[in-house]
């Protein structure tokens, strides 16, 4: 049997990311069931996640905008159809580039475990990525 979700104002949750974050980010929720989530998350210009990691890892995928995802060792610039895999366990964050907004489809597998914020410093080298 297929399950069907309609597009509506009414079907939508979206909602102010308050948690773990810099900045303006809001989220559609589309799925959460049995430790994984689908969900639309809208960065505006710096704004970012976090530090954290995803147990069983995280799929990005850009819809519209600009943006970075980062690790410890690489900061990446995202755009509109890009996929990015994060594997399990590597802490990262992700957001809205300096001058333009970001909207990505994200598919979370397992608990996440949130860290603290990125630095400003951190953020900031992120102009250079390619």
């Amino acid at each position: 049997m297929l399950t069907i979700v309609r597009g509506s104002l009414k079907a939508s949750r979206s909602e102010h990311v308050n948690g773990p974050c810099t900045g303006e980010i809001w989220r559609d929720v589309l799925h959460q069931k049995n430790g994984t989530s689908a969900s639309k998350n809208f960065f505006t210009p710096c704004a970012r996640t976090h530090w954290h990691s995803h147990e069983g890892g995280q799929l990005l995928i850009v819809e519209s905008g600009e943006g970075f995802v980062a690790t410890a060792d690489e900061v990446v610039r995202m755009g509109v159809g890009d996929i990015v895999w994060t594997p399990p366990n590597v802490r990262h964050w992700h957001g809205g580039s300096h001058d333009r907004s970001m909207l990505h489809l994200a598919f979370s597998f397992g608990d996440v475990n949130w860290q603290e914020a990125v630095s400003e410093e951190s953020y900031e080298a992120a102009r250079t990525a390619e």
